[in-house]
């Protein structure tokens, strides 16, 4: 009689300084998101990560990672170069939170409504968009995502380990929690 083999999904692309980062450097726990802006379940797991963040302020940092499924999502590949024209200007995460927060208003005209929201040059980001000029940063994230056994979206690793629990806050709490006293 055999068992099955049971392989633990691993964090194949550590975390680097060019990824983008929320919260403290040193924190004991590191939640790296592969993630859709255009995915309505990562719409709803972006408030309980934001709330994680706010309650474990010290215990945990987020890492975003551009996982944009295209072929489901017309608007994912533009918004997530949006939001690296957006990081490039120092904006990022204003963007991250904009997209996930108009997520019914990814199309290109609302896009360059939230770009001007956010003090940036719309004409500036949407000729960088159309010229894919952050499609390799984008594609890198992706890949290391399928590298790492990213199947879908939103796909959480805690402390380079895939977070098979739900993205529930009481579901993230207790991973962080698990991971930190670990």
């Amino acid at each position: 009689m055999t068992t099955p083999l049971q392989v633990t999904a691993r964090l194949r692309d550590p975390v680097v300084s060019d990824d983008h980062i929320r919260g403290p450097a040193d924190a004991p726990v590191t939640v790296v998101e592969y993630g859709d802006f255009q995915c309505q379940f990562c719409g709803a797991a972006y408030p309980n990560l934001h709330e994680l963040l706010r309650q474990r302020a010290d215990t945990v940092r987020l890492v975003y990672r551009y996982f944009p499924i295209a072929n489901m999502h017309p608007y994912a590949e533009g918004a997530a170069e949006t939001a690296e024209a957006a990081g490039v200007r120092g904006k990022f995460w204003e963007m991250h939170d904009w997209l996930y927060e108009h997520q019914d208003q990814l199309d290109p005209v609302h896009l360059s409504l939230g770009v001007e929201q956010l003090g940036l040059p719309p004409d500036e980001l949407n000729a960088e968009v159309e010229g894919r000029a952050h499609a390799d940063r984008v594609r890198r994230d992706f890949v290391g995502g399928i590298r790492s056994g990213v199947n879908g979206t939103p796909t959480l690793f805690v402390n380079e380990v895939r977070h098979e629990g739900g993205y529930d806050l009481p579901d993230l709490l207790a991973a962080v929690d698990a991971a930190a006293n670990g």
